[in-house]
């Protein structure tokens, strides 16, 4: 199901009421959600299908979504998978228990974080604090020194527009996280930066996630700028040390 580019606006997440929409097919627990959502100063809605949100979505924008995995019809990655290809919307996925599996298929596929049922209310709300707080962050100028683009083998990273443009001059879809971790790593070429390391530098950290998450993002962000993604020549695994970016980075 395509989505049309208007249906992905978000509102800025600095505001003082977020708005939050809810997809999740289970009535009682998307009506505690969005209780527990205007309780934290969050506007809400619930849909309990893809459909139901694509309407949603197509009436008034959205700052993040929080996205049950399991849903009837579409399921909750087929979803995800769309929402991320047209947004850079945050996406909070809730999980089953114990299921490692669709924690990694859903980050691999493009959500933000995750948290699993049954989950702890203050947990939930600092991760979708942590989650805005990034993402309004992206819209805050940093200053000058830091924001002068950045370029290794032909592609350029632009912190100040957020932008990543490959070799043939077009611009390629990043999340916030992937932004973040590439820029963290062309800012410390040729150094191993450890999964600790990777989380504090680029906020992916704030509300807690496992560290696994960052294999996650960087999985991804190989599949946006390798060649050959399940034998990476730019980022490099490091046994028992974490990752290293290897190509020569220059800055405009």
């Amino acid at each position: 199901m395509a989505m049309r580019a208007h249906e992905v606006l978000r509102l800025n997440a600095s505001s003082t009421s977020a708005r939050l929409l809810i997809v999740e097919d289970d009535r009682d627990i998307a009506e505690m959600l969005v209780e527990l959502a205007q309780m934290n100063g969050y506007s809400a809605v619930s849909a309990g299908s893809g459909r139901e949100m694509d309407r949603l979505l197509d009436k008034q924008p959205f700052d993040l979504i929080l996205l049950d995995a399991m849903l009837p019809g579409e399921d909750g990655f087929s979803i995800c998978r769309r929402l991320r290809a047209a947004s850079d919307m945050p996406i909070l996925m809730l999980t089953a228990l114990g299921d490692d599996i669709d924690r990694v298929v859903g980050l691999e596929l493009g959500a933000d974080d995750y948290v699993t049922k049954p989950f702890n209310s203050r947990e939930l709300v600092a991760r979708i604090k942590a989650l805005l707080r990034r993402s309004a962050s992206t819209a805050t100028p940093r200053p000058a020194a830091n924001n002068a683009p950045l370029s290794f083998a032909g592609w350029t990273l632009d912190p100040a527009a957020r932008s990543l443009v490959d070799p043939e001059n077009v611009q390629i879809s990043m999340t916030t996280a992937e932004f973040e971790i590439l820029l963290a790593f062309c800012r410390n070429p040729n150094q191993v930066l450890t999964r600790e390391q990777l989380l504090a530098m680029t906020h992916a950290g704030s509300a807690g996630p496992v560290e696994r998450s960052v294999d996650a993002h960087i999985s991804r962000v190989r599949q946006k700028i390798e060649l050959h993604p399940k034998d990476p020549t730019f980022i490099k695994t490091v046994r028992l040390g974490g990752y290293m970016f290897t190509p020569k980075v220059t800055t405009h």
